[in-house]
């Protein structure tokens, strides 16, 4: 396992200050970069640790702070948090964040990787959707973009990730996904996995936590990747 380093970064949003939780490569890069985007719960221990995950693999990995301090672990307030999110506008920070991650010293290849879950897997699909420099997009349970023809302008290939059972990103939701990307030519793979509910990738969960499709999925994010960026 590779060494890693962490700090909270700051970069400018619309005149504002946006900030963020970056994890690279305790060692000489410059290295691939990611951007990790937030469950409704906020930018917490295990969105920190999936930063930290990349980085070990050998990517800069940068998780902004959408609610900007704010973190719960309580599913009403995180409800309350995701609702009062103009997505509009979050969906711009990302794209700063994106070109902020982009211009570090530390950051180089063909492009920046987007990846988020739940609440996130649709922003970092939006994200995808906006940035010229996101190259590859890993999206989990995410809901689709409004209008869904948006992913015609996605710039790389997608890996998007959901579980079999799941109220947030069902079945439409993925039925749907498919024929848009099918109709704008875009390479696509999804995977669903048998069985898993919806955040199976967050081990802080162990009520819906599932060890092999979170490892399974895990390796192709990586491969994606490392492939694409």
């Amino acid at each position: 396992m590779a060494d890693v380093r962490t700090q909270s970064v700051e970069f400018p949003v619309n005149g504002e200050t946006g900030r963020g939780y970056l994890a690279v490569p305790d060692s000489s890069g410059p290295f691939p970069g990611v951007v990790v985007v937030q469950e409704w719960w906020g930018v917490d221990e295990h969105i920190k640790d999936v930063a930290c995950r990349f980085a070990t693999e050998g990517f800069a990995a940068l998780a902004p702070d959408l609610y900007h301090g704010q973190v719960t672990k309580e599913p009403g307030e995180a409800q309350k948090l995701m609702m009062s999110l103009n997505m509009g506008q979050a969906t711009k920070e990302l794209v700063e964040a994106t070109d902020h991650l982009s211009s570090r010293p530390e950051v180089a290849g063909r492009g920046i990787g987007a990846i988020g879950f739940c609440m996130g897997g649709g922003l970092a699909l939006n994200l995808a959707c906006a940035s010229t420099l996101i190259h590859a997009a890993a999206p989990f349970y995410g809901v689709n973009p409004t209008p869904i023809d948006r992913v015609h302008n996605l710039r790389g290939p997608l890996l998007a990730i959901y579980a079999e059972n799941d109220a947030f990103a069902g079945e439409s939701v993925r039925r749907d996904l498919e024929q848009a990307l099918k109709a704008g030519n875009i390479d696509h793979e999804i995977v669903v996995y048998p069985g898993a509910q919806h955040a199976f990738f967050n081990d802080t969960r162990s009520e819906v936590y599932d060890r092999d499709a979170a490892a399974d999925a895990w390796q192709r994010v990586l491969s994606h990747f490392r492939q694409h960026l």
